[in-house]
């Protein structure tokens, strides 16, 4: 079974690609959403979270406290990377016990990770597929989405790595610029995964 990392930048479009690639029947674990399910559920991460940040980091419910984490992180690169060191490890469990469940005849998987280099999970794929647009279209797909600033966006945009560093890590470039076909990069990529692993 072949593991394909799936990537992108903020506003790339990258879960719109793993949405063909699910029609197409391909499984897709969603890294981003994973970790903020087992930022309540992996018991490991939530006492690790707790040492490093407080009891308050959640709430009696269980929930979590996402203000007071993000008034920590998001002023501090060490914080930031201190979090990331708790929560990369355990969305890395979760997609080793996702894999085991994935009937063994299936061709190929994808993973999709916002900071699939900048965590280096792309090392427990066998490849990868980068997701670009132009920056301005980024900025205005995601000010639309999520009802934030440019300036909002452009702070979260400096906090990945640029397209052109991932651009020479990725094996496979999809251009989602609403010019070149979508449906088609992707139809020829299934194809690529497919013909790799027959």
């Amino acid at each position: 079974m072949l593991k394909v990392g799936i990537t992108g930048g903020i506003g790339s479009g990258k879960t719109t690609v793993c949405r063909i690639f699910e029609v197409l029947g391909v499984p897709v674990f969603y890294a981003d959403l994973v970790a903020k399910e087992i930022m309540v559920k992996d018991l490991i991460l939530i006492e690790g979270v707790k040492q490093a940040f407080g009891q308050e980091s959640y709430f009696e419910t269980g929930a979590l406290n996402n203000k007071h984490i993000a008034a920590i992180v998001f002023n501090n690169q060490q914080d930031l990377e201190k979090l990331n060191a708790l929560v990369h490890p355990a969305v890395f469990r979760a997609f080793d016990r996702w894999v085991g469940e994935i009937p063994a005849n299936t061709p190929y998987i994808l993973k999709e990770a916002a900071l699939l280099f900048e965590s280096e999970s792309y090392k427990m794929c066998d490849t990868s597929i980068l997701v670009t647009a132009p920056k301005q279209m980024k900025l205005n797909r995601v000010t639309a989405r999520d009802g934030v600033s440019a300036e909002q966006v452009l702070a979260r945009m400096d906090k990945q790595f640029t397209d052109e560093q991932k651009l020479a890590m990725a094996q496979h470039h999809i251009v989602n610029d609403e010019s070149a076909p979508l449906i088609l990069q992707v139809l020829e990529l299934h194809q690529t995964f497919l013909n790799a692993t027959a």
